[in-house]
């Protein structure tokens, strides 16, 4: 049985890297429209700043979750990799 803690751990940072991509686009989209909003380059920080912390998290973790915990942790450090890569 996974650890809630630790569940609730990677979904914050997932949560908070997926929050600062919504702002990436949506300040992307202001600035094309000449509005004002957040810095998309602020927003991109705040999102890989989040995935390094995943994956540190995934590495100094290895070998030391259950299944389900290490499932979770990877397909956030992939689903952050690939929209960060868009």
């Amino acid at each position: 049985m996974p650890n809630q803690d630790f569940v609730g751990l990677v979904n914050s940072l997932q949560a908070t890297a997926e929050a600062a991509l919504g702002e990436l686009n949506a300040s992307s989209a202001l600035v094309r429209q000449g509005g004002l909003g957040e810095s998309p380059e602020r927003a991109r920080q705040t999102a890989t700043r989040s995935l390094r912390l995943l994956t540190m998290l995934a590495e100094k973790t290895r070998g030391n979750l259950d299944m389900t915990e290490a499932d979770l942790l990877s397909e956030a450090v992939t689903r952050l990799r690939e929209q960060l890569a868009n």
